[in-house]
């Protein structure tokens, strides 16, 4: 029963019930401003009390240390905080990104073997989901960091793939691509190519749904994504080289470095992570009754019309949302990273930076923010996502 419904039984301004809902609302929400404002002058009067100073100013004074990994320009003598904490916020994203790619892969593999005939590789997947899932994920970042990639050789005696790819107790070290005049026409090759391939998914489900027939989406897809940027790449005169790492000495100069803290970091997270997705995935493949799919071999479908036409649409709307608890849960679980000095936020703003400064209030608040708007961001783009999907099996 609402408020409105509730019946009036006096002429008093606290006998209607109405009146009286309304008023205990305001009176718990004065209350919540007062303690909030309470505690806050409480705080700001013990920080002057102190001598502690407050304020972001400090965001423009002189940092004074290194970093070991940076995606954008940074000096030890000239760089400031406010660059320490760009520097943790993009290293935190990449973690995160890579992190939820990876997990994503490996635990549909693994959701995919667990429901398999085959029952080598059903029990495999099985021991793995529950070897992972029950370990801590701390430890699981020391053992990759301490046990595992510790134990890789020096340098000089690195394990070479390729001849071009090496692997060491330094990291794992790839060539770096060199962009030169004319490479933004090879980039946007690539992006129309990927607005092509959307134009054609839309356009070959629409056929499908008129005509029944099937279009080979997934080979003409692959081929233009390949093609045209292949083509314009030799027509624009290969403006994209690249830089080989090369063993100078007792370390490797050029090329591009993976450190092994990062390394570590994606191991434990994705490892770690992909056992809740695969749990989920084959949960939500299972909830799909088996009478579709015998209904749908009766039929005569393909096993890949089955899984993409009558499995996945009704398997995705279980799957999504214990997806996106792990995907908020990987992003959070980043922060570990300081247990193995991986330069991400909490590492360097939350740690140096404020062992530098001192000013806790709003270094925390901070770096609260930035994991508050990574997870609203992952909550409303996969919920947008789920929702689409719910929408279509309607």
């Amino acid at each position: 029963m609402t408020n409105k419904q509730l019946p009036v039984d006096g002429k008093g301004l606290l006998n209607n019930p109405q009146h009286r809902a309304i008023f205990f609302q305001v009176l718990a929400l004065a209350l919540v401003v007062f303690f909030a404002f309470y505690f806050a002058n409480n705080m700001f009067d013990n920080i002057e009390s102190r001598g502690i100073t407050t304020g972001f100013s400090f965001l423009n004074n002189t940092a004074g240390f290194g970093i070991s990994q940076t995606l954008i320009p940074y000096d030890d003598g000239t760089s400031t905080f406010l660059d320490v904490f760009i520097v943790g916020l993009l290293n935190t994203l990449l973690v995160s990104v890579l992190g939820i790619i990876f997990a994503s892969i490996i635990g549909l593999l693994l959701g995919v073997a667990r429901l398999s005939s085959n029952f080598l590789m059903s029990k495999l997947a099985l021991v793995y989901i529950e070897t992972f899932r029950n370990i801590p994920i701390l430890l699981q970042i020391l053992f990759w960091y301490n046990v595992v990639l510790a134990a890789l050789p020096s340098p000089r005696q690195s394990f070479v793939y390729l001849d071009s790819v090496f692997l060491n107790n330094r990291g794992l070290l790839l060539p770096e691509p060199i962009l030169q005049s004319g490479s933004g026409a090879v980039i946007i090759s690539f992006v129309l190519a990927i607005v092509a391939v959307i134009y054609l998914v839309r356009w070959s489900r629409q056929r499908h749904n008129d005509t029944g027939q099937e279009f080979p989406i997934f080979k003409v897809s692959i081929a233009l994504l390949l093609l045209a940027p292949t083509l314009v790449y030799f027509i624009a005169g290969q403006p994209i080289t690249a830089e080989y790492p090369v063993l100078k000495g007792f370390n490797f100069n050029g090329g591009l470095t993976i450190i092994p803290e990062l390394l570590a970091l994606l191991f434990a997270l994705s490892i770690y992570t992909a056992t809740y997705i695969a749990e989920a995935v084959r949960a939500g493949i299972e909830a799909v009754p088996k009478g579709q799919k015998e209904a749908a071999k009766s039929l005569g479908l393909k096993d890949y019309v089955i899984l993409t036409k009558v499995v996945l649409p009704q398997a995705l709307r279980v799957i999504i949302p214990p997806v996106i608890n792990q995907f908020l849960n990987l992003t959070k679980n980043s922060s570990l990273a300081t247990a193995i000095g991986y330069p991400e936020l909490v590492t360097l703003f939350s740690g140096t930076t404020l062992n530098q400064v001192g000013q806790a209030i709003e270094i925390i608040l901070m770096t609260m923010a930035v994991y508050l708007t990574f997870s609203i961001l992952i909550s409303l783009l996969l919920n947008w996502v789920n929702a689409k999907m719910a929408i279509k099996g309607r």
